[in-house]
């Protein structure tokens, strides 16, 4: 069965590591047919102050540069040229933030900041032990997913990590059924992808994003999914996706929707 990572980032970004050739040659010999580079797009000072979380705007070129030589490198693997884009809701603060996206041929939608703060920012991951805040991050965390995968007017054609306010452990005191019934309705209404990503079993939660609950609602709402392992590091970027295949299955899934260069899809059967 082919294996597909739609999820992959490298060293242009503050938080990771290795060459994009060294990830497209991991693929490679791991088997894979499609591989992503999704980078983070470039966020202001204001949100990303230590160079940390986001390629840096005059490093975007390099990185660019990068994906076009290994596509070059590897014909034998679909190589995708890829973006990773914050979404920010009103403290949105960078100008014309959805220019320039036609040269990417996928762009993954993410929320990794409710109200300016970056909730899975291991350096800030204090306000998470206040009093009532599982139940009042989650909430807001939803809203804020629910409005980027809605919006048509967005260029994001795949929701990534969909439950990632799970990430350290933490949970709500209330059932996060209907919670997970907005979110599917939401991508659905949107005409998103969404993906299983296998990061998350190595993070405090210890499951995959999202939770199989997720995403049997995914599958009840008819949203197609695809498959990253959100790699640091090119050792992962073949890890477990195999599990999200059996994962994906298990929610009732029968096919993985795979992208493709010029924001064409193909569907490869589970």
């Amino acid at each position: 069965m082919e294996l597909v990572n739609t999820h992959c980032h490298s060293k242009y970004c503050g938080h990771g590591a290795g060459e994009v050739a060294d990830y497209a040659r991991n693929a490679r010999d791991a088997g894979l047919t499609t591989l992503a580079f999704t980078e983070h797009y470039p966020l202001t000072p204001a949100f990303d102050p230590d160079e940390y979380l986001s390629v840096l705007p005059q490093d975007m070129p390099a990185y660019v540069a990068a994906v076009r030589e290994a596509q070059a490198a590897f014909p034998d693997m679909d190589v995708l040229l890829g973006i990773e884009l914050d979404y920010l809701g009103a403290h949105e603060d960078r100008d014309d933030w959805q220019a320039g996206l036609d040269e990417f041929d996928l762009v993954l939608g993410s929320v990794h900041f409710v109200d300016a703060w970056p909730f899975d920012d291991p350096a800030q991951r204090g306000a998470w032990d206040e009093p009532g805040a599982p139940d009042r991050i989650w909430r807001r965390y939803v809203d804020l997913w629910c409005d980027a995968a809605s919006d048509t007017s967005l260029r994001f054609d795949v929701m990534s990590h969909p439950d990632l306010a799970k990430k350290f452990g933490y949970y709500p005191s209330f059932d996060l059924t209907p919670l997970y019934r907005r979110m599917a309705d939401a991508a659905n209404a949107g005409g998103r992808m969404v993906e299983v990503n296998t990061s998350g079993s190595y993070y405090a939660c210890k499951e995959m994003f999202p939770a199989p609950a997720l995403l049997a609602e995914f599958r009840r709402a008819e949203v197609p999914m695809t498959i990253g392992t959100d790699a640091h590091d090119p050792a992962h970027v073949a890890r477990d996706i195999d599990k999200a295949y059996k994962a994906a299955h298990e929610a009732g899934y029968r096919q993985v929707t795979v992208p493709a260069k010029g924001r064409e899809r193909r569907a490869i059967p589970l």
